[in-house]
Order: structure tokens, then C-alpha cells, then sequence
């Protein structure tokens, strides 16, 4: 067992890991922890990213609303490669 101390870190605490425990859990400065908590002890677990899905884009969208959609902007008329030139592109 190793004993750390917590600190005051602006409107927060803080505890600050020995070095030995952030190699043996593989934690990296930066990186996301879920933080879960019962019966008086704290886990720690890296935080999975998330799966983006389909639904998860509509459903963000529709959390965040019509007002916050990005303007459409016109790059103007399709050059090169942007040209689908087959029978069935042209509607044929």
C-alpha cells in the first residue's frame, strides 16, 4: 500500500500519483479516467472511446438543434475527379 496526500489545486483537490504507480498502471499525463466511487473507495479506469455510430450522429444533432448547424458554403462547380462523367450519374 502507498500513501499519497491530497493537495489543494485552485478550486479542486488534487492527488498526485508516485511515479512507480502511474508505470504500473500504464497511465499517461493527459489521458482520460472514468472515476467511479462506492463504499468509500475510489476505481479508476481508463475511459473508453466511444463507438460513433449512425445513430449516435443523429441523436447529437438533434441534442444540439437546428440553430447550431454549420452553413453550407458553395465551392463552386465540381472540377476533376469531383466529376461523376458515367450513364448513371447523368441519369441515364
Amino acid at each position: 500500500m502507498t500513501s499519497v496526500a491530497a493537495s489543494k489545486w485552485g478550486n479542486s483537490t488534487a492527488i498526485r500519483l508516485p511515479k512507480a504507480v502511474v508505470k504500473q498502471l500504464g497511465i499517461t499525463p493527459g489521458q482520460k479516467l472514468e472515476m467511479t466511487v462506492a463504499n468509500g473507495a475510489v476505481t479508476f479506469m481508463p475511459e473508453q472511446p466511444k463507438k460513433i455510430t449512425l445513430e449516435w450522429i443523429v441523436s447529437e444533432m438533434m441534442r444540439l438543434g437546428l440553430e447550431n448547424e454549420p452553413e453550407s458554403v458553395d465551392w463552386g462547380p465540381d472540377r476533376g475527379d469531383e466529376i461523376i462523367a458515367d450513364k448513371y450519374s447523368r441519369g441515364r
